[in-house]
């Protein structure tokens, strides 16, 4: 079994900034890649960033330039630092996971979620 574990959620005023941490634990061999997702009420799940094992990272258009994400590979964790935060970043964040398992088994796991919610 394989646990994605996410802390750092919380409420944040309009241009604050948040530290999002997910770790990794269980029957793992590597990660070849770990991101964030988000959804907000009313509307479907979306990707957020994602980082592959080589360092190389994707972002969604709406947070480029605000948001940044990083992994620690030694620790199985990765990292969603989110600056200059707009109410239209309200959501809960979950961790993903794309994980290859000493059983040899290449599958997708989801942490629990975390909530951010951006308001004065």
């Amino acid at each position: 079994q394989v646990q994605l574990v996410e802390s750092g959620g919380g409420l944040v005023q309009p241009g604050g900034s948040l530290r999002l941490s997910c770790a990794a634990s269980g029957n793992i061999i590597s990660i070849p890649s770990m991101g964030w997702y988000r959804q907000a009420p009313g509307k479907e799940r979306e990707l957020v960033a994602v980082i592959f094992s080589g360092g190389s990272a994707k972002y969604a258009d709406s947070v480029k330039g605000r948001f940044t994400i990083t992994r620690d590979n030694a620790k199985n964790t990765v990292y969603l630092q989110m600056n200059i935060l707009t109410s239209e970043d309200t959501a809960v964040y979950y961790c993903n996971g794309v994980v290859v398992t000493k059983l040899g088994y290449h599958d997708s796991y989801w942490g629990q979620g975390t909530q951010v919610t951006v308001s004065s």
